[in-house]
């Protein structure tokens, strides 16, 4: 007997941010199971992609003394909100339900604060990828590019033929998206580490970074006008539609194209964002719990082993287009953009060059990471603005804490 069958039932309540398409239907699976065990679930959505609106409210909940029962946090924010005291130990049921066994160390890690579990991941997202419409790519005359060499010929073709050859929305999170996949292509998996992991000052100033940020910039060229403030599920319906060629977006784009009836492999082709196939940068969504008492406490832990079974980690990522946490999954259900992403999860996860996503929260303090994302937009968004002080500007940014 599981520790999730000896719950009481309770109201839980769940702040989250999925509120487009694919991710509205992922979040009602999680509802309808809780529902099948008896609880109330109360729905606590705060829209907004990147989750900064959600961020604020949970805040003044937490200060107010009536935090929710989970809330969709990751990354080094983790381990923010253990400082404050007001997470919730887990182990109980990391141990009933085997979760050191199941998820690869580097993901477990994230889930605890000081040893203790007290989150619980749902999925993990590769962020590394490009979304391309091959009819689009098939009336340009262009081929899908694995450089950055590649990527500014075939643009300049699917721009002549009248397209937009890159679907952007100009959000900072969306920005730092685009450089971090520039960034991995043009300086590989270690400049990245020491870069965006190690903060190191010397890789910041290189010319590999200069190098990078030029290369980034040279895409803008490919955007359209009206790119600025655009939400990312807007430019992922341009590559639907096949206004745009492409997108450089996390995989939670497939559940778009997914939700839109489009089939992996003829009607859009994703693949890694070029010069990346050999890394992966991973965002991982995950629910920290907060202290609470009585049944709500034990619709909690109900709450934690669900988010975890293989039934739930199965329905969510086919519905996410993200992939299981959970190492010891079937995935013969998944399509082949999914199946890519296991196996390049698994086989990174080997080679070390799997690596956080700095731009998704997964490698920086919330404030050094805010930091870069300025940098970034900025650098984006001047036209008179050099590679080189964009450089001076991001060593200035790591060391912000």
């Amino acid at each position: 007997m599981t520790v999730a069958l000896a719950a009481k039932a309770g109201e839980v309540e769940v702040l989250h941010w999925w509120t487009s398409g694919g991710e509205a239907k992922a979040a009602a699976e999680l509802k309808k199971m809780m529902q099948s065990k008896g609880h109330t679930w109360k729905d606590f959505a705060v829209a907004g992609g990147g989750g900064d609106n959600a961020m604020t409210v949970l805040k003044s909940r937490v200060v107010s003394g009536n935090p929710p029962a989970a809330a969709q946090i990751k990354g080094p924010a983790i381990q923010e909100w253990g400082d404050e005291g007001v997470l919730a130990n887990l182990d109980d049921v990391a141990q009933a339900e085997r979760w050191d066994q199941v998820l690869p160390k580097v993901v477990a890690d994230v889930m605890k604060y000081k040893g203790h579990y007290v989150a619980a991941p749902v999925n993990v997202h590769r962020v590394n990828w490009l979304w391309a419409n091959p009819e689009v790519f098939k009336k340009a005359g262009a081929k899908i590019p694995t450089t950055w060499k590649e990527f500014g010929e075939s643009a300049e073709k699917l721009q002549k033929a009248g397209f937009i050859p890159l679907a952007h929305g100009g959000q900072a999170w969306q920005d730092a998206t685009v450089f971090e996949a520039v960034a991995l292509g043009v300086g590989g998996p270690e400049f990245y580490k020491k870069a965006f992991i190690q903060l190191d000052q010397g890789t910041i100033k290189s010319a590999k970074m200069e190098e990078a940020l030029s290369t980034y910039k040279s895409l803008k060229k490919y955007t359209d006008k009206n790119a600025p403030g655009r939400d990312w599920n807007l430019a992922t319906a341009m590559v639907i539609q096949g206004k745009a060629g492409m997108q450089i977006m996390g995989d939670w784009a497939k559940g778009e194209f997914l939700a839109a009836g489009k089939v992996p492999g003829k009607d859009f082709i994703c693949t890694a964002a070029p010069g990346t196939s050999n890394a992966y940068t991973f965002n991982i969504d995950s629910f920290a719990m907060f202290k609470l008492t009585g049944d709500a406490a034990k619709a909690q832990k109900d709450l934690a082993a669900t988010i975890m079974s293989p039934a739930f980690q199965e329905v969510f990522n086919l519905n996410k287009g993200s992939i299981p946490a959970r190492l010891n999954m079937d995935m013969s259900k998944f399509d082949d953009c999914g199946k890519q992403s296991s196996k390049d999860f698994v086989a990174t996860a080997k080679s070390n060059t799997l690596v956080p996503s700095w731009a998704h929260g997964m490698a920086m303090h919330s404030a050094t990471q805010g930091a870069f994302q300025d940098t970034i937009s900025q650098f984006w968004n001047t036209d008179s603005m050099t590679a080189k002080q964009a450089v001076e500007k991001l060593a200035a940014a790591a060391k912000v804490q």
